[in-house]
């Protein structure tokens, strides 16, 4: 099962290396900034509230220009619908530059930037993974998903580390500087895309509202089995917002360690996705995120259990690895089983699982990281998540069975 990724797709297509790179760096862009919100409200409140509540208001402004995102994509032109949402995060990144170098300490001011900056991305996003389908052929797009979740990770683990470093040895401002190069070189790619201006414009069965792709998920098992799982793993488990304060546990709160945690996630992900070539071509899929999501739970347990600081990182490195496998079989399922008319809506709806349940999780984790010892805290969350994925799988016996030549 075990295979190198494969590259065929950014050979092969064009259009898709041009969405590639795009995405690419608008995830830099976005992992460069989180790192450096968290970081600025740890410094300005020093409370694991506040840091989850970055999480809080970044989950909010994903849903609600998510969903709206996803209605666009099925009724405009995908490819303007991405500039305007990168100019949107290009302006916040501009105003994070001003509030840091004017050392502007209002959590309120913060928390509304991160909020406009997720909000701009949100809106963009379900037109950028719906247009996959677009342009390559069925038979690549699992591969294509591989290759953009290793996209993700590689900014995952580039970008936090890179910040970390920026921070501790020039400050938070040259940080933000970098973030709005980045969504300034996310433009060029975007020139490559077609223009699907009719894309999913017909009426169809499931609705044509901004919440169909909620309904359509709700009356598919599988689609609803697989949405499920992905939101037992993250509401439950999610562990970023514990970071600050594990890294002053086991760190004693150097910045440069921080980045550490956050990279750590991402380079179990990049070994995952380097290894995925099993797993995007694996007949079911549903099968592997359940255990995969399982297997995150217990990682991030074992994460809370050990004292040692570098133990702690592997394990999260294994959270990571076990992560990206549940994130790309769950974009394959998603994919896949969504009405075509209803792509844009469908994947919004998932965009809100996959990005803004993590964020929700993230508020949950601060606020039991409030009450609880923070490794105790996080080891609550893996036992949770594991708990939960094995009713997932009982209670969706439909998931377990899924497989890609079933699907029409």
């Amino acid at each position: 099962m075990l295979r190198l990724l494969d590259l065929s797709p950014l050979r092969d297509d064009p259009a898709f290396r041009g969405l590639w790179a795009s995405t690419t760096w608008q995830m830099l862009g976005g992992q460069v900034s989180a790192f450096a919100i968290l970081f600025q409200m740890w410094e300005t409140t020093g409370s694991t509230l506040m840091t989850g509540a970055v999480g809080l208001v970044v989950g909010a402004a994903t849903v609600a220009f998510g969903l709206w995102g996803g209605a666009l994509a099925d009724r405009r032109d995908r490819r303007t619908l991405m500039v305007i949402a990168n100019v949107g995060a290009l302006l916040c990144a501009v105003a994070l530059v001003v509030q840091a170098l004017a050392n502007v300490t209002s959590p309120v001011v913060l928390l509304a930037l991160a909020a406009g900056q997720a909000g701009s991305v949100a809106l963009g996003q379900p037109a950028r993974r719906a247009m996959v389908p677009d342009i390559l052929p069925r038979d690549r797009i699992g591969a294509g998903i591989a290759l953009s979740y290793a996209s993700f990770h590689g900014s995952m683990l580039v970008g936090p580390v890179i910040a970390g470093g920026l921070t501790g040895i020039a400050g938070l401002a040259e940080s933000y500087v970098l973030v709005l190069l980045a969504f300034w070189l996310a433009f060029p790619g975007l020139r490559r895309l077609p223009r699907t201006e009719e894309a999913g414009g017909q009426p169809n069965p499931e609705g044509d509202g901004i919440l169909a792709g909620l309904t359509t998920i709700t009356a598919r098992p599988i689609l609803r089995g697989t949405l499920l799982t992905d939101l037992a793993a993250m509401l439950m488990a999610m562990p970023v917002a514990l970071f600050p304060a594990l890294n002053e546990v086991r760190f004693e709160g150097a910045p440069e360690t921080l980045g550490l945690f956050l990279a750590a996630l991402a380079a179990g992900g990049v070994a995952a996705t380097a290894l995925s070539g099993g797993v995007s071509a694996h007949p079911r899929p549903g099968k592997i995120q359940l255990i995969a999501a399982a297997t995150w739970g217990v990682a991030l347990l074992g994460a809370g259990l050990v004292p040692n600081g570098w133990a702690t990182l592997a394990c999260i490195a294994a959270a990571g690895a076990a992560d990206t496998v549940a994130a790309m079989t769950r974009a394959t399922i998603v994919q896949l089983s969504c009405p075509p008319k209803l792509r844009g809506r469908v994947v919004a709806a998932e965009q809100v699982v996959g990005i803004a349940a993590p964020q929700v999780g993230n508020f949950r984790a601060g606020a039991l990281g409030t009450i609880l010892p923070i490794g105790v805290a996080l080891a609550a969350g893996g036992a949770l998540c594991a708990v939960s994925v094995l009713v997932i799988a009982r209670t969706h016996p439909s998931l377990t069975k899924f497989r890609v030549e079933d699907t029409t």
